[in-house]
């Protein structure tokens, strides 16, 4: 007879706490679907136990998400990690944070700077106002304001506040339609016969239906007001760049446009009168007529740093847009609106200028 293996007891004992061992580790493998809490079992008696002697056996408890949790989080960090992020871009003028520095130097790319980036185009540029007189012209700009302030605006005050509104409207018309026949010629030696048939046109329908010009009927027609002198005609035959030259009493030119003055004089209808009290008459009232149109200007003129700088180049703007549209041959209809009304940008008009005739009258 075969004598009892003195293991086998060990060995009996020992498989149960084996199979629990395993049933909890399992847990770390699969984790549970949703959080169970999971009461002690209670203590359990088995022969050879050691609770068996007073110490008692507690199982093992499958931890459950909030025990994977912290794994699952770990992972994500370190797959965070492994693939380095840059830094985010500075402010446009901000100095680069030691961050970006440490990935530029790792990474071999400098922090982006949206000021210096090379594929941007370049800023636009504005055409720098030619001005070789500019010394001259500011002394004659500050005489003209004196001027304006004790003379011009006075009486332009007093014929605002005498003169209904709608004779002033009235007054305007007029003497934008005495202009007509010269912007015709100018037009026609522009190479734009269609311009020019327009502007005579204008000139016959409110010299008849317009009462003498006093009213517009020709704008209620859709006939475009369009103002040329030979200055632009001069601009488009070729003499475009020409230095800015502000006139005493008269104001802002070039002196391609003061040059312009000689052709158109001789055309002026308020210049063929012969008396020269109505004459006079006429020219003062244009004069002041004109002065009114400033009003809405004159505010952002005086808030102007510079204001003989802000007068200038806002009248050289305006000329020029004028000269290249009338030399592309297009229709001023694509410039802005602020460029096309002259109402908004009033210059003195060779009317009124002291010019002497070209042939004495006997």
């Amino acid at each position: 007879m075969t004598p009892p293996n003195p293991l086998r007891p060990i060995v009996l004992l020992l498989l149960p706490l084996l199979l629990a061992a395993c049933a909890g580790g399992g847990g770390v493998r699969e984790a549970a679907p949703a959080p169970v809490t999971i009461a002690p079992a209670p203590d359990a008696t088995v022969a050879g136990d050691p609770a068996a002697d007073g110490e008692s056996a507690t199982p093992d408890v499958a931890p459950g998400p909030a025990a994977s949790a912290p794994a699952d989080a770990a992972a994500t960090t370190a797959d965070a990690s492994a693939q380095p992020q840059a830094p985010e871009s500075p402010a446009p003028g901000a100095a680069p944070t030691q961050a970006e520095l440490d990935y530029a130097a790792i990474y071999g790319t400098g922090p982006y700077d949206p000021v210096a980036d090379p594929t941007l185009p370049a800023p636009a540029q504005l055409p720098a106002a030619y001005d070789p007189w500019e010394n001259w012209n500011r002394k004659v700009h500050r005489f003209n304001n004196a001027v304006d302030r004790t003379v011009a605006v006075p009486l332009a005050r007093a014929y605002v506040k005498v003169v209904p509104r709608p004779v002033r409207l009235g007054v305007g018309n007029f003497f934008n339609n005495l202009g007509q026949p010269v912007s015709a010629l100018n037009a026609l030696l522009q190479g734009r016969p269609k311009q020019a048939g327009q502007s005579l046109g204008r000139f016959l329908l409110n010299a008849t239906l317009g009462v003498g010009g006093l009213f517009d009927p020709a704008s209620a027609a859709n006939i475009p007001n369009r103002s040329e002198d030979f200055g632009q005609t001069l601009g488009v035959w070729g003499w475009t760049n020409s230095r800015y030259v502000e006139l005493p009493l008269f104001g802002p030119r070039t002196l391609r446009d003061t040059f312009g003055l000689v052709g158109d004089g001789p055309l002026s209808p308020i210049r063929q009168v012969e008396d020269d009290g109505t004459r006079f008459f006429l020219q003062g009232l244009q004069l002041v007529d004109l002065r009114t149109q400033l009003f809405a200007i004159d505010a952002m003129r005086e808030g102007a740093s510079d204001e003989y700088a802000l007068v200038r180049d806002a009248w050289l703007q305006r000329r020029n847009y004028q000269i290249q549209a009338d030399r592309r041959q297009q229709d001023e209809e694509e410039l802005p609106e602020y460029l096309l009304d002259d109402e908004a940008n009033p210059t003195v008009p060779v009317d009124v200028m002291p010019m002497v005739p070209l042939s004495p009258t006997p």
